[in-house]
């Protein structure tokens, strides 16, 4: 009886300390929203953007500025924190189900196989919107499944294996990616290029709204799934004693992952090191229950995103950078540091 008692406490003390932590990530989030709004090329006052995104009347802005906040700055930074949520949950879920710290959708040629998709969807089916997403989504699932199935062995798939296996995959649908610029024009290959470094300035609203709903429904059903993901990094035989249906559980969290990465590349192209390094400051934060890392993931993600396609509109101003090119800068160093550290 005290045993079970103790359980419930426990259960309710993480949902309390899960609740706390999400929400002053919410805080942070919008706080860096607000910022993001206002910095630019061209600067809006801060009181009368907030003014504006609350009110959404013209509160002393220009229509121009008015423009600049609703048509172009906005729907971006909305797009942004929906690929840093659906990169950093889907990382922090490879993590947890293939129990290796360097699993990650650019790595493991997941955001490649994405790509690839995306592409054959442009080249092929350019007329229809819709198909982006749904090419993307299943590069995405063939490709994650490739790499976990040259993974496995009779000892199960080693962190060597895996990462070796995430190369090879992903030297070939590089391979894949030259092949199909080829059969572009001249005048789409720069455009193309650009979108593969990752590009947060041509989505479509049908595309953001795709974007944003598939990460928010992409992470909540991942974390449904945190207890079975905490005993299955125990492993696959003690998760299965302990009554997790182990292939169901797999199943399940490689398509929702593989939704989240085939959107967020379909929306913005490949952007690297989210799904490594944001999992990681997450767990070093607050530990590795993943009943807390993956919502914490998914918000710390989109922060993090917004702040670096943020340096990327700045930086050079009025020119602009690749979203992915700043994540890798950023995300490159942070993780040497947390592998010296580790």
């Amino acid at each position: 009886m005290s045993s079970t008692l103790q359980l419930r406490a426990t259960v309710r003390a993480t949902f309390r300390r899960t609740l706390f932590v999400c929400g002053l990530l919410l805080l942070i989030l919008f706080v860096v929203l607000v910022i993001a709004t206002v910095v630019g090329s061209q600067r809006l006052p801060i009181t009368n953007a907030l003014c504006a995104l609350i009110s959404r009347s013209k509160c002393g802005l220009s229509s121009e500025q008015q423009a600049i906040l609703f048509d172009i700055r906005l729907p971006r930074i909305l797009l942004a924190g929906a690929v840093g949520m659906c990169l950093a949950s889907a990382g922090a879920a490879y993590q947890a189900l293939l129990r290796n710290p360097l699993a990650e959708p650019y790595l493991l040629g997941v955001s490649n196989g994405a790509a690839v998709g995306t592409m054959v969807a442009l080249v092929f089916f350019g007329t229809h919107e819709w198909s982006r997403p749904v090419m993307a989504f299943a590069g995405a699932l063939i490709a994650s499944f490739a790499v976990y199935q040259l993974a496995r062995s009779r000892a199960g798939a080693s962190p060597e294996r895996l990462i070796l296996a995430g190369v090879i995959v992903t030297t070939f649908l590089s391979s894949a990616i030259v092949f199909i610029t080829t059969l572009m024009d001249a005048t789409r290959i720069r455009s193309f290029t650009f979108w593969l470094l990752g590009d947060l300035s041509g989505a479509t609203s049908s595309l953001l709204t795709i974007a944003v709903v598939v990460a928010i429904l992409g992470s909540a059903v991942l974390t449904t799934y945190a207890r079975p993901l905490n005993l299955l990094m125990l492993g696959e035989r003690d998760a299965f004693d302990l009554g997790v249906e182990v292939g169901r559980v797999r199943l399940i969290v490689f398509l929702a992952a593989g939704l989240l990465v085939g959107t967020s590349v379909a929306s913005s192209g490949s952007v690297g090191y989210v799904g490594l390094v944001v999992p990681h400051l997450v767990r070093l934060t607050f530990g590795s229950d993943n009943r807390l890392t993956i919502p914490a993931s998914a918000l710390t993600g989109a922060a993090f995103v917004i702040v670096a396609d943020m340096l990327a509109r700045t930086l050079i101003a009025p020119r602009e950078l690749p979203v992915g090119a700043i994540t890798a800068l950023i995300g490159a160093p942070l993780f040497i540091y947390l592998l010296k550290r580790g």
